[in-house]
Protein backbone atom coordinates (compact mmCIF):
# COMPACT_ATOMS: atom_id res chain seq x y z
CA UNK A 1 0.00 0.00 0.00
CA UNK A 2 1.14 3.44 -0.76
CA UNK A 3 2.18 6.18 1.66
CA UNK A 4 -1.54 8.08 1.98
CA UNK A 5 1.63 11.13 2.23
CA UNK A 6 2.50 11.04 -0.81
CA UNK A 7 0.83 12.29 -4.21
CA UNK A 8 -1.55 10.00 -5.40
CA UNK A 9 0.25 8.88 -8.53
CA UNK A 10 3.31 8.14 -6.88
CA UNK A 11 2.74 4.59 -5.73
CA UNK A 12 6.16 3.60 -4.30
CA UNK A 13 8.88 5.49 -2.65
CA UNK A 14 11.61 3.62 -0.89
CA UNK A 15 14.75 3.01 0.26
CA UNK A 16 16.70 -0.57 0.04
CA UNK A 17 19.89 -0.72 1.86
CA UNK A 18 22.36 -3.64 1.19
CA UNK A 19 21.50 -5.77 4.01
CA UNK A 20 17.56 -5.89 2.70
CA UNK A 21 16.18 -3.59 4.95
CA UNK A 22 13.19 -0.97 2.95
CA UNK A 23 12.84 2.29 4.71
CA UNK A 24 9.61 4.05 3.37
CA UNK A 25 10.78 7.99 2.23
CA UNK A 26 9.04 11.48 0.86
CA UNK A 27 10.11 12.50 -2.46
CA UNK A 28 12.19 15.67 -0.56
CA UNK A 29 14.24 13.10 1.31
CA UNK A 30 15.72 11.33 -1.88
CA UNK A 31 18.50 13.97 -1.95
CA UNK A 32 19.73 13.17 1.63
CA UNK A 33 19.46 9.72 1.40
CA UNK A 34 21.71 9.66 -1.79
CA UNK A 35 24.45 12.14 -0.25
CA UNK A 36 24.64 9.38 2.30
CA UNK A 37 27.30 6.67 0.04
CA UNK A 38 26.12 3.79 1.74
CA UNK A 39 25.38 1.52 -0.76
CA UNK A 40 21.67 1.66 -0.73
CA UNK A 41 19.42 2.84 -3.43
CA UNK A 42 15.99 4.34 -4.47
CA UNK A 43 13.19 2.71 -5.82
CA UNK A 44 10.11 5.31 -6.69
CA UNK A 45 7.09 3.85 -8.25
CA UNK A 46 4.74 6.20 -10.52
CA UNK A 47 1.58 5.96 -12.10
CA UNK A 48 0.34 8.11 -14.87
CA UNK A 49 2.43 10.84 -13.09
CA UNK A 50 1.86 14.55 -14.11
CA UNK A 51 4.74 17.26 -14.96
CA UNK A 52 5.02 18.68 -11.37
CA UNK A 53 6.29 14.97 -9.97
CA UNK A 54 8.68 14.28 -13.10
CA UNK A 55 10.01 17.63 -12.86
CA UNK A 56 10.19 16.88 -8.76
CA UNK A 57 12.15 13.87 -9.77
CA UNK A 58 14.20 15.41 -12.40
CA UNK A 59 15.49 17.49 -9.48
CA UNK A 60 16.45 15.13 -7.12
CA UNK A 61 18.00 12.78 -9.19
CA UNK A 62 19.42 14.90 -11.64
CA UNK A 63 18.02 12.94 -14.77
CA UNK A 64 18.38 14.37 -18.34
CA UNK A 65 15.64 16.83 -20.08
CA UNK A 66 15.34 14.28 -23.00
CA UNK A 67 14.74 11.51 -20.91
CA UNK A 68 11.75 13.23 -18.20
CA UNK A 69 10.80 14.67 -21.87
CA UNK A 70 9.96 10.87 -23.13
CA UNK A 71 8.56 10.54 -20.01
CA UNK A 72 5.88 12.83 -20.15
CA UNK A 73 4.93 11.23 -23.40
CA UNK A 74 2.99 8.15 -23.40
CA UNK A 75 3.68 6.73 -26.73
CA UNK A 76 7.23 5.92 -26.84
CA UNK A 77 8.74 3.27 -28.98
CA UNK A 78 10.34 0.84 -27.01
CA UNK A 79 13.84 1.45 -26.62
CA UNK A 80 17.15 1.86 -24.36
CA UNK A 81 19.55 5.20 -24.47
CA UNK A 82 22.24 6.06 -22.28
CA UNK A 83 22.59 9.46 -20.48
CA UNK A 84 26.06 9.29 -18.68
CA UNK A 85 25.67 7.15 -16.09
CA UNK A 86 22.27 6.97 -16.38
CA UNK A 87 20.03 4.91 -18.65
CA UNK A 88 16.26 5.34 -19.80
CA UNK A 89 14.66 2.55 -21.15
CA UNK A 90 10.55 2.35 -22.58
CA UNK A 91 8.81 -1.21 -22.66
CA UNK A 92 5.19 -2.07 -23.74
CA UNK A 93 3.06 -3.98 -21.22
CA UNK A 94 -0.20 -5.89 -21.88
CA UNK A 95 -2.94 -6.58 -19.66
CA UNK A 96 -6.43 -8.71 -19.83
CA UNK A 97 -9.08 -6.32 -18.94
CA UNK A 98 -12.42 -7.96 -19.45
CA UNK A 99 -11.79 -10.66 -22.34
CA UNK A 100 -9.74 -7.99 -24.07
CA UNK A 101 -5.60 -7.28 -24.32
CA UNK A 102 -5.17 -3.62 -23.68
CA UNK A 103 -1.60 -2.51 -24.09
CA UNK A 104 0.11 0.22 -21.84
CA UNK A 105 3.63 1.50 -21.13
CA UNK A 106 6.47 1.40 -18.79
CA UNK A 107 9.61 3.66 -18.58
CA UNK A 108 12.62 3.67 -16.41
CA UNK A 109 15.06 5.72 -15.33
CA UNK A 110 18.21 3.67 -14.08
CA UNK A 111 21.44 5.04 -12.00
CA UNK A 112 23.90 3.88 -9.90
CA UNK A 113 21.97 4.26 -6.78
CA UNK A 114 17.85 5.40 -8.18
CA UNK A 115 15.53 2.90 -10.47
CA UNK A 116 12.43 5.16 -11.01
CA UNK A 117 9.34 3.27 -13.44
CA UNK A 118 6.55 5.11 -14.62
CA UNK A 119 3.73 3.08 -16.05
CA UNK A 120 0.61 4.69 -18.19
CA UNK A 121 -2.07 2.82 -19.37
CA UNK A 122 -2.65 -0.87 -18.59
CA UNK A 123 -0.19 -1.93 -16.79
CA UNK A 124 0.45 -4.39 -13.62
CA UNK A 125 1.55 -3.29 -10.66
CA UNK A 126 5.03 -3.87 -9.60
CA UNK A 127 4.13 -4.80 -6.16
CA UNK A 128 5.34 -8.39 -6.80
CA UNK A 129 8.92 -7.51 -8.09
CA UNK A 130 9.27 -5.55 -5.20
CA UNK A 131 8.12 -8.44 -2.96
CA UNK A 132 10.68 -10.72 -5.01
CA UNK A 133 13.71 -8.66 -4.20
CA UNK A 134 12.59 -7.76 -0.19
CA UNK A 135 12.51 -11.35 0.16
CA UNK A 136 15.81 -11.97 -1.45
CA UNK A 137 18.49 -10.10 0.51
CA UNK A 138 20.96 -11.58 -1.62
CA UNK A 139 19.59 -10.26 -4.85
CA UNK A 140 19.32 -6.30 -3.22
CA UNK A 141 23.37 -6.54 -2.93
CA UNK A 142 23.22 -6.20 -6.49
CA UNK A 143 21.48 -2.71 -6.26
CA UNK A 144 19.39 -1.18 -9.42
CA UNK A 145 20.11 -3.72 -11.62
CA UNK A 146 18.74 -6.20 -9.65
CA UNK A 147 15.64 -4.10 -8.97
CA UNK A 148 15.43 -3.54 -12.61
CA UNK A 149 15.71 -7.06 -13.50
CA UNK A 150 13.01 -8.13 -11.39
CA UNK A 151 10.97 -5.73 -13.09
CA UNK A 152 11.50 -7.10 -16.46
CA UNK A 153 11.05 -10.73 -15.20
CA UNK A 154 7.49 -9.24 -14.50
CA UNK A 155 6.63 -7.89 -17.46
CA UNK A 156 7.89 -10.99 -19.35
CA UNK A 157 6.10 -13.64 -16.93
CA UNK A 158 2.92 -11.39 -17.74
CA UNK A 159 2.69 -11.93 -21.38
CA UNK A 160 3.32 -15.62 -20.86
CA UNK A 161 -0.61 -16.43 -19.62
CA UNK A 162 -1.85 -13.64 -22.43
CA UNK A 163 -0.06 -16.80 -25.02
CA UNK A 164 -1.69 -19.43 -23.53
CA UNK A 165 -5.18 -17.96 -23.38
CA UNK A 166 -4.41 -16.95 -27.24
CA UNK A 167 -3.32 -20.74 -27.38
CA UNK A 168 -7.00 -21.57 -25.82
CA UNK A 169 -8.78 -19.60 -28.19
CA UNK A 170 -7.79 -20.87 -31.43
CA UNK A 171 -7.97 -24.79 -30.33
CA UNK A 172 -11.50 -23.50 -29.58
CA UNK A 173 -11.82 -21.54 -32.74
CA UNK A 174 -10.60 -24.94 -35.03
CA UNK A 175 -14.03 -26.66 -34.20
CA UNK A 176 -15.95 -23.45 -35.93
CA UNK A 177 -13.45 -23.33 -38.91
CA UNK A 178 -14.62 -27.34 -39.77
CA UNK A 179 -17.91 -27.00 -38.89
CA UNK A 180 -20.17 -27.99 -41.41
CA UNK A 181 -22.33 -24.45 -41.13
CA UNK A 182 -20.80 -21.51 -41.88
CA UNK A 183 -20.40 -18.67 -39.41
CA UNK A 184 -19.19 -15.05 -40.67
CA UNK A 185 -18.79 -14.79 -37.18
CA UNK A 186 -15.36 -16.88 -37.05
CA UNK A 187 -13.60 -14.96 -39.73
CA UNK A 188 -14.29 -12.25 -37.74
CA UNK A 189 -12.80 -13.67 -34.29
CA UNK A 190 -9.69 -15.12 -36.45
CA UNK A 191 -8.75 -11.73 -38.04
CA UNK A 192 -9.35 -9.92 -34.13
CA UNK A 193 -7.10 -13.04 -32.86
CA UNK A 194 -4.50 -12.57 -35.71
CA UNK A 195 -4.88 -8.47 -34.90
CA UNK A 196 -4.30 -8.55 -31.01
CA UNK A 197 -1.39 -11.53 -31.54
CA UNK A 198 0.37 -8.87 -33.96
CA UNK A 199 0.02 -5.81 -31.35
CA UNK A 200 1.63 -8.58 -28.60
CA UNK A 201 4.40 -9.59 -31.34
CA UNK A 202 4.71 -5.70 -31.24
CA UNK A 203 5.46 -5.41 -27.44
CA UNK A 204 7.79 -8.44 -27.07
CA UNK A 205 9.62 -8.31 -29.61
CA UNK A 206 11.38 -5.41 -28.79
CA UNK A 207 12.23 -6.59 -25.68
CA UNK A 208 14.93 -8.70 -26.90
CA UNK A 209 17.21 -6.08 -28.33
CA UNK A 210 16.70 -4.34 -24.86
CA UNK A 211 17.55 -7.39 -23.07
CA UNK A 212 20.21 -8.73 -25.07
CA UNK A 213 22.18 -5.32 -24.53
CA UNK A 214 21.53 -5.36 -20.61
CA UNK A 215 23.01 -8.94 -20.56
CA UNK A 216 25.68 -8.13 -22.20
CA UNK A 217 26.61 -4.60 -21.05
CA UNK A 218 30.20 -4.63 -19.42
CA UNK A 219 30.91 -2.19 -16.37
CA UNK A 220 27.29 -0.54 -16.30
CA UNK A 221 24.66 -0.08 -14.46
CA UNK A 222 24.23 -3.90 -14.34
CA UNK A 223 26.45 -6.29 -12.84
CA UNK A 224 27.82 -9.81 -14.17
CA UNK A 225 26.17 -11.64 -11.85
CA UNK A 226 22.57 -9.96 -12.81
CA UNK A 227 23.77 -10.57 -16.07
CA UNK A 228 22.86 -13.63 -15.79
CA UNK A 229 19.35 -13.38 -14.36
CA UNK A 230 18.81 -10.85 -17.37
CA UNK A 231 19.82 -13.40 -19.80
CA UNK A 232 17.31 -16.05 -18.56
CA UNK A 233 14.71 -13.72 -19.01
CA UNK A 234 15.97 -13.08 -22.53
CA UNK A 235 15.09 -16.62 -23.29
CA UNK A 236 11.65 -16.21 -22.12
CA UNK A 237 11.14 -13.34 -24.25
CA UNK A 238 12.54 -15.39 -27.23
CA UNK A 239 10.27 -18.38 -26.43
CA UNK A 240 7.22 -16.03 -25.87
CA UNK A 241 8.07 -14.29 -29.30
CA UNK A 242 8.48 -17.27 -31.03
CA UNK A 243 5.10 -18.65 -30.19
CA UNK A 244 3.59 -15.66 -31.04
CA UNK A 245 5.16 -15.85 -34.50
CA UNK A 246 3.74 -19.44 -34.64
CA UNK A 247 0.48 -18.71 -33.55
CA UNK A 248 0.16 -15.93 -36.11
CA UNK A 249 1.24 -18.50 -39.05
CA UNK A 250 -1.24 -20.76 -37.58
CA UNK A 251 -4.00 -18.06 -37.48
CA UNK A 252 -3.23 -17.37 -41.11
CA UNK A 253 -3.30 -21.15 -42.16
CA UNK A 254 -6.69 -20.86 -40.00
CA UNK A 255 -8.24 -18.32 -42.01
CA UNK A 256 -7.26 -19.80 -45.46
CA UNK A 257 -8.74 -23.32 -44.82
CA UNK A 258 -11.98 -21.62 -43.49
CA UNK A 259 -12.15 -19.56 -46.77
CA UNK A 260 -11.25 -22.69 -48.51
CA UNK A 261 -13.80 -24.52 -46.69
CA UNK A 262 -16.50 -22.10 -47.19
CA UNK A 263 -15.18 -21.87 -51.20
CA UNK A 264 -15.82 -26.31 -51.43
CA UNK A 265 -19.00 -26.11 -49.85
CA UNK A 266 -20.35 -23.46 -52.13
CA UNK A 267 -19.10 -25.89 -54.87
CA UNK A 268 -21.01 -28.51 -53.71
CA UNK A 269 -24.23 -26.89 -53.05
CA UNK A 270 -23.80 -25.16 -56.97
CA UNK A 271 -23.05 -28.75 -58.27
CA UNK A 272 -26.12 -30.29 -56.36
CA UNK A 273 -28.14 -27.50 -57.87
CA UNK A 274 -27.09 -28.27 -61.12
CA UNK A 275 -27.98 -31.42 -61.05
CA UNK A 276 -31.73 -31.14 -60.10
CA UNK A 277 -31.83 -28.74 -62.40
CA UNK A 278 -31.17 -30.83 -65.32
CA UNK A 279 -33.42 -33.78 -63.97
CA UNK A 280 -36.03 -30.37 -63.92
CA UNK A 281 -35.02 -29.79 -67.74
CA UNK A 282 -35.49 -32.61 -68.99
CA UNK A 283 -39.38 -33.01 -68.65
CA UNK A 284 -39.31 -29.53 -69.36
CA UNK A 285 -37.98 -29.44 -72.41
CA UNK A 286 -40.57 -32.50 -73.76
CA UNK A 287 -43.56 -31.56 -71.79
CA UNK A 288 -42.81 -27.52 -73.86
CA UNK A 289 -42.87 -29.49 -76.88
CA UNK A 290 -46.09 -31.09 -76.48
CA UNK A 291 -47.46 -28.02 -75.26
CA UNK A 292 -47.31 -25.55 -78.70
CA UNK A 293 -50.52 -27.12 -80.06
CA UNK A 294 -49.24 -27.83 -83.18
CA UNK A 295 -52.16 -30.05 -85.51
CA UNK A 296 -49.61 -32.20 -87.01
CA UNK A 297 -47.17 -33.52 -84.16
CA UNK A 298 -45.92 -37.38 -83.87
CA UNK A 299 -47.44 -39.55 -81.71
CA UNK A 300 -50.54 -36.93 -80.69
CA UNK A 301 -53.31 -39.30 -81.80
CA UNK A 302 -51.46 -42.67 -80.97
CA UNK A 303 -53.81 -44.07 -78.14
CA UNK A 304 -50.65 -45.21 -75.63
CA UNK A 305 -48.32 -42.08 -76.86
CA UNK A 306 -49.45 -40.47 -73.41
CA UNK A 307 -48.04 -43.75 -71.76
CA UNK A 308 -44.96 -43.95 -73.76
CA UNK A 309 -44.21 -40.24 -72.89
CA UNK A 310 -44.43 -40.42 -69.65
CA UNK A 311 -42.07 -43.61 -69.42
CA UNK A 312 -39.75 -41.40 -71.58
CA UNK A 313 -39.62 -38.80 -69.11
CA UNK A 314 -38.85 -41.39 -66.22
CA UNK A 315 -36.26 -43.10 -67.68
CA UNK A 316 -34.41 -39.97 -69.13
CA UNK A 317 -34.80 -38.66 -65.37
CA UNK A 318 -33.08 -42.29 -63.92
CA UNK A 319 -30.41 -42.07 -65.85
CA UNK A 320 -29.73 -38.46 -64.90
CA UNK A 321 -29.95 -39.49 -61.24
CA UNK A 322 -27.74 -42.45 -61.29
CA UNK A 323 -25.34 -40.51 -63.31
CA UNK A 324 -25.22 -37.85 -61.34
CA UNK A 325 -25.74 -40.13 -58.24
CA UNK A 326 -22.04 -42.05 -59.39
CA UNK A 327 -20.47 -38.61 -60.47
CA UNK A 328 -21.36 -37.50 -56.44
CA UNK A 329 -23.50 -34.67 -57.46
CA UNK A 330 -26.60 -35.82 -55.45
Amino acid sequence: MSDPTLPQCVINCATYSRDGTRRDIGLDAISDVLAVDDGSFVWVGLYEPDEGILDKLQEEFCLHDLAVEDAHNAHQRPKIESYGNSLFIAIHTAQKIDNRIRFGETHMFVGPRYLVTVRHGASISYKSARARIEREPDLLEHGPGAALYAVFDSVVDNFMPIVEGFTQELNELEKDIFAEDFRKETVQELYDLKRELTRLRMAVSPLQDILGQLARSRGGLVDEEIQLYFRDVLDHAVRINETTDTLREMLTAAVSVNLSLVTVRQGEVVKRLGAWAALLAAPTLIASWYGMNFVHMPELPGQWSYAVLIGAVIAICLVLYIGFKRAKWL
